[in-house]
């Protein structure tokens, strides 16, 4: 059996293991096409030897750029990895300024897009990246290289020996991938990650993972340039899972009901989401029905695991799975087991209703220069705390600094940051221990507990400590708020900027006979929805110190969106930009003059 030290031996070890009809499957045209394990081999071979034939070299760069995740992105990958050259994947969303800065900075040699829309952006920009020979794209577009033309060049076996001489002398300490992190602030910085750092990861994450092996399916939606879909990719082919691959974000729902898949990754912001829209269609029933829901849904969260509610509680339970929770399973393709929820924090009454529907959410923690995973729940074993992001994955040593920083060291920390020692020198430790920037604390019975960014805690003018997650993230239970932003560094008191949930509140005023206008920039005016949403803060104040409690607040106009800069790709808040697009909503709450 092969051993997996380098990441293109996972295809290899699937195909000895299990030889899947269908490894990754990606729809074109409206149909499903799966490619088997074979097949993967087979053309990441081909690939390997055209970019032999291309001159590519060892540590030579290859972007990738897919808007979406598919079948090639991972053809693509082992092929480049196999002749020593590094991959960089990059998020689709980021600007054309940004492209042009890590096509620079990585020096690639080649770059792969998978449509027309991120195509046009790097042909904005290609002619000031000097080290770009060629730009290729996965669908068909005219004027462009397709990448079946490496297909093709690979078709010739000849140069096979010289593949695998160069794989023979691969070694797992090696550089594998850069991937630049989507920073909230300044300029990318490129995190190395070797063979091992990844491999480590994904074998000893898959530890975690309740599935049979060889007989599971998988629906993969999260941006596989952020490792930490990249990394279950591998996992999954390591456990002889299917991976089908979402077409889109917005298709997932009916993508779910089509693959019926039993495992799937998620961020907190999906879920929100999911639950949201849930609510929402219950909150629609009357009678009966809308009792039994809302009894099923306060049921759900109280839920606490390993049956210790007791009896009764589980009795009531297994009433309210068949009748209610059953149909929340159905809508998710009715035989979904886990998802591994990562990216941010989750809000506990998320694990505790999902859980109790029988849709296993397990949250767990990492960053990109941890490959990612740090620790993960696991409902085997008591691995399992609600509140808690698990406990560390086997081989990773958690330390908790004087200033509560969290330090990990294990195999998945990162070598450093691509051309910049300086700040390699500023996160690792001389004894390779990495400065997470999270805050947090590990329990008598070993779970981790991450309670803020270090970097967004923040000192008021009175000198009180605030830690806006842990308001965020209990005010974001509200119907009424969509997203919140805890403002208040130096100033005199804690305040907010608030996205409201605009289809929520039209709900609510349509059953409440308000005027609301025509627009968002009206709704946000609207004396009633601001006295409504008072209520919801002053209710959710009561839970923290006066010193940390919400003072004001400001609603703004926008959806908070990727595409429009708010967000980084996996959700998390850009707080710079957000104070800068609402610069006159901050200086209104604290009476400084607009400059």
């Amino acid at each position: 059996m092969t051993e997996i030290k380098r990441l293109f031996d996972f295809p290899y070890y699937q195909l000895e293991k299990f030889n899947l009809n269908k490894s990754l499957v990606t729809k074109y045209n409206g149909e499903w096409i799966g490619t088997s394990t074979e097949e993967y081999v087979a053309k990441a071979n081909k690939i390997s030897r055209a970019l032999l034939r291309m001159g590519i070299n060892a540590n030579d760069k290859i972007a990738l750029i897919s808007t979406s995740n598919r079948t090639e992105w991972n053809i693509m990958d082992i092929g480049i990895l196999q002749v020593g050259a590094q991959d960089v994947p990059i998020y689709p969303t980021i600007s054309e300024e940004e492209y042009e800065y890590v096509l620079n900075h990585s020096e690639s040699k080649y770059c792969f897009v998978s449509d027309e829309e991120v195509l046009a952006k790097v042909n904005k920009i290609k002619d000031r990246v000097p080290s770009l020979k060629e730009v290729y794209s996965f669908d068909k577009i005219s004027n462009t290289k397709n990448w079946s033309e490496l297909l093709e060049l690979g078709e010739d076996e000849s140069n096979q020996g010289e593949v695998e001489r160069i794989k023979d002398s691969i070694t797992e300490d090696d550089l594998a991938t850069i991937i630049y992190t989507s920073g909230t602030t300044g300029k990318p910085k490129g995190v190395m990650l070797s063979h091992k750092n990844i491999t480590s990861n994904a074998i000893n994450s898959a530890t975690r993972l309740p599935l049979k092996e060889g007989s599971n399916v998988a629906i993969s939606f999260l941006p596989v340039c952020h490792i930490y879909e990249r990394m279950l990719l591998y996992m999954y082919q390591y456990a002889g899972v299917s991976i089908y691959f979402a077409e889109s974000i917005d298709k997932i729902s009916e993508n779910l009901k089509e693959v019926r898949p039993h495992v799937m990754s998620a961020v907190p912001r999906l879920l929100e989401k999911v639950y949201d829209k849930i609510i929402a269609k219950g909150s629609e029933l009357s009678g009966i029905k809308h009792k039994l829901f809302y009894w099923a849904v306060e049921l759900g969260l109280e839920w606490e695991p390993y049956e210790n509610n007791g009896w009764w509680y589980e009795f009531r339970l297994k009433i309210a799975r068949k009748l209610i929770f059953s149909k929340w399973q159905d809508a998710l393709g009715g035989r979904l087991n886990v998802i591994a929820s990562g990216s941010a924090a989750l809000q506990p009454r998320l694990a505790r209703v999902f859980n109790a529907a029988g849709i296993g959410v397990m949250e767990g923690y990492g960053l990109t220069e941890t490959s990612p995973v740090v620790a993960v729940n696991d409902m085997r074993n008591h691995g399992f705390k609600v509140g808690t992001v698990g406990k560390p994955l086997p081989d990773t040593n958690i330390k908790i600094a004087d200033d509560g920083e969290i330090m990990i060291q294990g195999p998945q920390v990162m070598i450093g940051y691509y051309k910049d020692e300086e700040k390699t020198n500023e996160v690792l430790t001389e004894d390779k221990y990495f400065h997470t920037g999270d805050i947090g604390q590990v329990d008598a019975d070993g779970f981790l507990k991450i309670t803020d960014r270090k970097k967004e805690m923040f000192k008021t003018s009175g000198g009180k400590y605030i830690a806006p997650q842990l308001i965020e993230n209990a005010m974001k239970q509200s119907r009424f708020i969509d997203q919140i932003m805890v403002v208040g560094e130096g100033e005199k008191m804690p305040a907010a900027l608030i996205q409201p949930n605009f289809e929520f509140i039209e709900d609510w005023a349509k059953r409440k006979k308000i005027k609301l206008g025509d627009s968002n920039e009206e709704i946000v005016k609207n004396s009633d929805v601001i006295e409504r949403i008072q209520q919801e803060v002053d209710f959710y104040n009561e839970r923290f110190g006066k010193w940390e409690r919400v003072k004001q607040f400001r609603l703004t106009p926008d959806v908070w969106l990727v595409e429009s800069e708010h967000l980084t790709p996996t959700m998390k808040m850009k707080r710079k930009v957000i104070k800068e697009k609402y610069k006159d909503l901050y200086n209104d709450i604290y009476g400084h003059p607009n400059s």
